[in-house]
């Protein structure tokens, strides 16, 4: 397009729904059917964002997904590529400036991608829908109206054999809809198989009473009035290289009688704190402010974790692998399964965020667990390094004062008379 038809000074833009996305994708492949074309390899000056050929004038450029700097060009091509996660009112700008200017006599927009989610992907949409309005030319091809429309449901490509597909029939049931079918799929479905969840339930496996010793992830998922609360603690098996139930509580609080934060949640992280290690507490800052200040006076490890759609998302894709995987061990319960039933997952272009089907189901543990399971499973990658706490030495009582008491004894073998045994540890 842009040598043959391009005109004076052709230029053309390569987007994508990031500008890493397009230079490391569309553009890379660009320049790799440029190095292999012996008409073109040696007209071309090939830099990391832009292909020139001087001889005509012409250039073929990846940009960054802004509609501000996209504003004023003169494409004879503008490449889009995976338009189905252009979801945003930003993304729809941008396809907006790249409209084909009228002072071309050959211009387009070109869009590789397969389905999107309904209600999601609107703009791919409504391409899709108005391909489909005009006159069929050909096998799945469509033209009129100024588009030329190709969608098939049908797997075209060589590699697309039998047994790509029985593959991709065993992912999720959306992911094998839009990129086997190519079919819009609903963007909410059924969180997990329930076979992958008894998979995970051990029926001799029960909850853990108390282990000092134990490192424990707790997630807090609160609510006053409407939802339930609930505590989750998990642990990390690192022999096994799996996520472990240890214990959980659920409760239920009703418009006459609220929760008391200090009777239910305070108590019983306190208890937990008692009875395990607690490494740390994840919890939604939303209605446990006051609450977490307390908690972290009191020595609980209190950590925010905002249930923000990113972070709801990143918990969700960790807890479907840990399930899908087998990585997660649970003892039986069938409050918990029943939660586990009811999530749903609402997909997008960041991954899977958990949700509900209907106001009335009960979906906190499930939250409260993916929150402890991200926890257990990124402390898992962190090596722990031993934490020396210096001894104060009194040279006039000959005293020795410890900021740390708790540590006396796993430091007091280091230092004697005053003087650090740790060759690393300074003196003083």
């Amino acid at each position: 397009m842009t040598l043959l038809f391009g005109g004076a000074y052709p230029e053309s833009y390569i987007l994508a729904n990031s500008q890493e996305q397009g230079k490391g994708r569309v553009f890379e492949i660009c320049c790799r059917i440029v190095n292999a074309s012996p008409l073109l390899k040696d007209d071309a000056d090939i830099t990391a964002d832009k292909i020139c050929f001087p001889a005509f004038n012409a250039t073929i450029q990846a940009i960054p997904c802004d509609a501000g700097s996209a504003a004023g060009s003169n494409a004879v091509c503008a490449g889009f590529d995976e338009l189905w996660a252009s979801t945003s009112e930003h993304a729809r700008r941008l396809w907006d400036e790249m409209t084909p200017p009228p002072t071309r006599k050959i211009a387009c927009r070109v869009t590789v991608t397969y389905a999107g989610y309904e209600g999601e992907s609107v703009l791919l949409e409504e391409l899709y829908r108005r391909g489909l309005q005009q006159p069929l030319v050909g096998e799945d091809l469509y033209a009129g109206d100024g588009l030329l429309m190709f969608w098939s449901h049908k797997p075209i490509a060589p590699w697309q054999d039998d047994v790509w597909l029985a593959k991709m029939r065993r992912e999720r049931a959306s992911a094998y809809q839009r990129q086997a079918l190519n079919q819009f799929a609903s963007s909410s479905s059924q969180f997990i198989e329930m076979s992958w969840w008894r998979g995970c339930v051990d029926p001799n496996y029960t909850p853990v009473l108390t282990d000092k010793t134990l490192p424990t992830f707790v997630g807090v998922d609160a609510s006053t009035k409407h939802d339930s609360t609930t505590i989750v603690a998990v642990t990390w098996d690192d022999r096994a290289r799996k996520v472990r139930l240890v214990t959980h509580k659920v409760f239920q609080p009703s418009e006459r009688e609220p929760l008391d934060f200090e009777a239910t949640i305070e108590a019983t992280l306190l208890d937990l704190q008692r009875r395990f290690r607690v490494c740390k507490v994840l919890f939604d800052p939303f209605q446990m402010a006051s609450t977490a200040q307390r908690m972290q006076k009191a020595g609980v490890p209190m950590r925010e974790f905002a249930q923000t759609p990113a972070n709801l998302t990143l918990i969700g894709c960790n807890l479907f692998e840990l399930i899908r995987g087998a990585g997660l061990v649970t003892y039986p319960d069938d409050g918990l399964r029943l939660a586990i039933s009811r999530a749903v997952v609402k997909e997008n272009a960041r991954g899977l965020q958990i949700t509900k089907e209907k106001s009335a189901h009960k979906i906190d543990v499930v939250v409260a667990l993916a929150m402890a399971a991200y926890a257990a499973v990124q402390q898992s990658h962190v090596e722990e390094v031993p934490i020396v706490v210096p001894y104060i030495w009194s040279k006039t009582s000959g005293v020795i004062s410890d900021p740390c008491p708790a540590s006396r004894s796993t430091t007091a073998a280091f230092y004697a008379n005053g003087r650090s045994r740790d060759p690393f540890a300074r003196e003083w």
